[in-house]
């Protein structure tokens, strides 16, 4: 048997997710350094005690030059991913990206191409991808077994702790909307599953912000694509239910018709619910976050990445980052999103956002300079 060479690894940034990717990496037997980095010390320290890492830095570049990294992982806030992930495109090694590749489409477009040029191994996170219920729908209708889609519908509720805790940490919010942030995970599930049928070629939404405006968002987003095959899809979200909603983060309904059959998923985790006197807490609880809400009842699973049990997460994102190791260790194919699918996702969730702004439709494709140039006037 041939032995392989343990890989080095750079995690950039060590908040909620960095941290679950960090501790996952310390099990991984591929991986034989761990480097971390953040701007926060503290955070970075602690991290860098509890799993046994090798190093810290809180200097970004200086981390992803070491000569010990063979790959990264970049999950800094939403609106800071790109100076780090065009420092790791330039080392030439395999990246993670944590969702979006940029808040702005024109530096998505600039992280695309750089990857493009550089032919480098990036995936995007899109968690959802890799549970088991989504991975068996996108099989069925990749086998045609409900024919061609002609209709699907997708309505996801949030309540407002995990926006809150998003925009808390930049002045500059115009884009981190309901669509961009959160809304594009059932969005990249739609194009994941239908994308090799169909593609949209116009966007008709509408927001509104009478909850979430003193944050600096909107409260929802919600817009209608035509199909180039004919169909339509309905893409809806709301991030400003109140504080005490039973769900963690994320409650989904999906629906998707086709010629010869139909598909009705029901991810709103009121299958397993848990009320106490003693109060929940949040279910989304950054660093220096603290909420004046106490939780009484429970959907049970709805946090996306998953659940702790015995000090170890369990769920999908535990899948997702472990085939990701098996990726850059083994050579594995793997379900995850590509630098491509991440940048259409954003232009597909910052259109409905233009849409909705101009009151109009928007036509499909569009050019990353047109896009930002309607949002930003």
């Amino acid at each position: 048997m041939t032995t392989r060479k343990q890989l080095g690894l750079a995690v950039v940034g060590c908040g909620v997710v960095g941290r679950m990717r960090a501790t996952l990496a310390k099990d991984y037997p591929g991986i034989g350094w761990i480097g971390l980095t953040d701007m926060n010390e503290k955070v970075g320290k602690k991290l860098k005690e509890d799993i046994g890492a090798d190093y810290y830095t809180n200097d970004f570049r200086e981390l992803i030059a070491r000569p010990e990294v063979d790959a990264v992982i970049i999950a800094t806030s939403t609106w800071a991913h790109v100076e780090p992930t065009l420092a790791a495109v330039e080392r030439g090694v395999p990246i993670f990206i944590e969702k979006p590749l940029a808040t702005d489409a024109r530096e998505s477009f600039q992280v695309l191409e750089a990857i493009r040029k550089a032919k480098v191994d990036a995936v995007v996170g899109y968690t959802q991808r890799f549970r088991r219920r989504f991975l068996v729908v996108k099989s069925r209708i990749d086998s045609g077994q409900i024919g061609e889609v002609t209709a699907c519908v997708i309505r996801a509720f949030m309540n407002q702790m995990a926006p809150i805790g998003e925009v808390r940490l930049t002045q500059d919010r115009r884009f981190l909307t309901p669509m961009v942030v959160s809304g594009t995970h059932s969005l990249d599930m739609a194009m994941w599953m239908l994308s090799a049928q169909t593609k949209p070629v116009s966007v008709y939404a509408r927001s509104s912000d009478k909850i979430m405006n003193v944050h600096g968002t909107k409260d929802a987003t919600m817009g209608v694509f035509q199909l180039d095959n004919g169909g339509i899809w309905s893409m809806n979200i709301c991030w400003a239910l109140p504080k005490v909603w039973p769900g963690a983060v994320y409650g989904l309904e999906i629906g998707i018709v086709g010629t010869k059959g139909a598909i009705d998923i029901e991810d709103t985790h009121r299958d397993v619910i848990l009320a106490s006197e003693l109060g929940q807490g949040a279910g989304y609880r950054p660093e220096g976050l603290s909420f004046e809400t106490t939780r009484n009842v429970d959907f049970l699973t709805s946090f996306p990445p998953g659940d702790m049990y015995g000090d170890e997460l369990w769920g999908p994102m535990r899948e997702e980052t472990m085939t990701w190791f098996k990726r850059i260790y083994l050579g594995k194919d793997t379900p995850h999103a590509t630098a491509e699918d991440g940048h259409r996702n954003l232009m597909l969730t910052m259109a409905m956002d233009l849409s909705a702004k101009l009151k109009k439709e928007i036509e499909l494709p569009i050019d990353p300079d047109e896009l930002m140039h309607g949002l930003i006037d």
